[in-house]
């Protein structure tokens, strides 16, 4: 199929109608997003706006129409209520929609089989133009592949669906950015189910209570249905993977440029006033004090950070859930797929070392001076004895469980240093959650440098939270002694353990100070003193 290119001129509108009137695709301005038209009468002709898309059948779109009057003319709803009705007289034209109890006219297509049906009348005056030649209402997701950004200018369309819809026009590019806010009437209390540009407060002072269902700012349940456009799927996600950082600028920045100078294939979703600081590849979203202006770019942005070359994720910077800012949290938790790393406002020093070299001591010592300490042992037995974790456990090395349901932890331990491919796996499932825990154990410390006392802080990628690392060494053979008495192991057992981690001179080369501890307790605390004096002095 050729798409054809069409301008907003009263010619290309007449075209684009009969396109639609017989049944085709068109992609539209609208001064949200462009979204992607057909005659939302025909059962048919909707059913084709999902296969172009790729869109699941269970998420229902919006009907679109030019003018109040086409609700009951078409029969769309089956009551056009009060609240409604001050809604529409308030908003519309503009980007608000609003979800009635359906009419007899709407298929099935439409709403996803539920009983209600979302209605808006766009501003654009392409789209109004274009719905009035038709005579008919149109039924309009965004125009582009499912689960994508959204697309805001027609490039971004024909990008997207070329040889897939019949045309697109070009209306320029769009002026708010992020779809409408939804809003359900059909309910005793509205309901927010999707935020947008028209803010909870602005919608309050004209129908009094409102409220915000829980899927705008989480994730649905895998048995719960969609009731509105953007509210089940990974949405408006580039291919790089994104995660959505929550934490102070300073805080946000430093993390940003270590994963970078780490790995070297990350990029920033910023703000305007923090990109001079990010060493890393960044696409800014504007000033971090003007959030329709972040709103308008969001899309964009997203777009734009597949065009870095070699970036594979991006770290976006966590808006507030507040006002315009609750549409931004919304899009991004989505692009993310609910992936959020909160960072604590401290200072956080990483702790490491070989096994057996003494570092747990060290980490005592930290603490005796007045350092907040975090232990990964302790977040380990607590992320091992969680559901999630101890079920991935059984589902890659067995059952691994004692009589009460508790992890047979020295069980997993054999399985898992048995082989290198077991040890990777058993990282792969703990480590992640284990960092969770330690974040949130450092933010409720009351120091303000805190320790990550971790012997796998490196494997666990734990190093990128840190502003600096200091790992304990000591000599192989008082390791090795060590462990034998300490943990009561064969020496076979111990060598094979020690062997897993990372030799000496991957810790110097990777530490910003290095312990020694091949000498008295005496020579050691006394080394501890000193290095804990620069660090709150703010030295290396």
């Amino acid at each position: 199929m050729q798409t054809l290119y069409l301008t907003d001129s009263q010619k290309d509108i007449s075209t684009a109608a009969a396109i639609l009137k017989d049944g085709g695709l068109v992609a539209m301005p609208t001064e949200t997003v462009y979204g992607l038209a057909a005659n939302a009468l025909d059962g048919d002709a909707v059913r084709r706006i999902f296969e172009a898309k790729g869109r699941p059948m269970d998420n229902p779109l919006i009907v679109h129409i030019a003018d109040v009057g086409d609700i009951e003319r078409f029969s769309l709803t089956a009551g056009f209520s009060e609240k409604a009705r001050k809604l529409a007289n308030a908003f519309w034209p503009g980007p608000l929609t609003i979800i009635m109890n359906k009419g007899a006219a709407i298929p099935d297509e439409v709403s996803a089989g539920l009983p209600t049906v979302a209605i808006r009348l766009p501003s654009h005056p392409a789209a109004r133009r274009l719905i009035s030649e038709t005579g008919l209402p149109l039924a309009a997701p965004s125009a582009n592949t499912s689960g994508k950004p959204s697309p805001t200018t027609a490039q971004h369309v024909i990008d997207d669906m070329e040889g897939r819809i019949e045309a697109v026009i070009d209306g320029g590019a769009c002026d708010v950015g992020v779809e409408s806010t939804v809003i359900t009437v059909a309910t005793d209390i509205p309901r927010i189910l999707r935020p947008g540009i028209v803010t909870r407060e602005e919608i309050e002072a004209v129908i009094g209570d409102v409220e915000v269902d829980k899927a705008v700012l989480n994730k649905l349940e895998n048995n719960e249905k969609a009731a509105s456009p953007g509210m089940k799927y990974k949405h408006y996600a580039p291919r790089a993977k994104v995660i959505l950082v929550r934490g102070g600028d300073k805080y946000y920045i430093g993390f940003v440029n270590r994963c970078f100078q780490r790995d070297g294939d990350c990029a920033a979703l910023c703000y305007a006033e923090d990109a001079d600081s990010i060493v890393a590849p960044s696409v800014s979203l504007g000033s971090k004090t003007d959030l329709k202006q972040q709103a308008q770019a969001l899309f964009d942005a997203l777009r734009a950070v597949d065009e870095i070359s070699g970036v594979n994720t991006v770290y976006a910077h966590c808006p507030t859930a507040e006002g315009v800012g609750m549409a931004l949290y919304n899009r991004l938790i989505r692009a993310a797929a609910f992936q959020v790393i909160t960072l604590p406002e401290k200072r956080i020093i990483g702790l490491s070392g070989q096994t057996g070299a003494g570092k747990s001591a060290v980490a005592a010592m930290f603490r005796e001076l007045g350092a907040g300490v975090v232990s990964a042992d302790t977040a380990a037995r607590q992320a091992v004895e969680e559901a999630d974790v101890k079920a991935a456990l059984c589902a890659a090395f067995g059952d691994v469980l004692n009589p009460d349901r508790s992890l047979n932890r020295a069980r997993v331990a054999r399985i898992a240093f048995s082989s290198k491919k077991n040890l990777a796996r058993l990282n792969h499932i703990t480590h992640p959650r284990i960092v969770e825990i330690m974040l949130e154990m450092a933010s409720r410390c009351e120091q303000d440098t805190v320790i990550f006392d971790a012997p796998q802080l490196f494997e666990a990628h734990a190093d990128v939270f840190c502003e600096k690392i200091i790992s304990v060494l000591s000599a192989r053979e008082k390791r090795l002694e060590r462990l034998v008495r300490r943990d009561n192991l064969r020496r076979e057992e111990v060598e094979l353990r020690m062997s897993a981690q990372y030799d000496e001179q991957f810790f110097i080369e990777h530490s910003d100070r290095i312990i020694d501890n091949n000498g008295t307790v005496e020579e050691l605390r006394a080394c501890v003193k000193e290095v804990y004096g620069r660090l709150t002095d703010g030295e290396s």
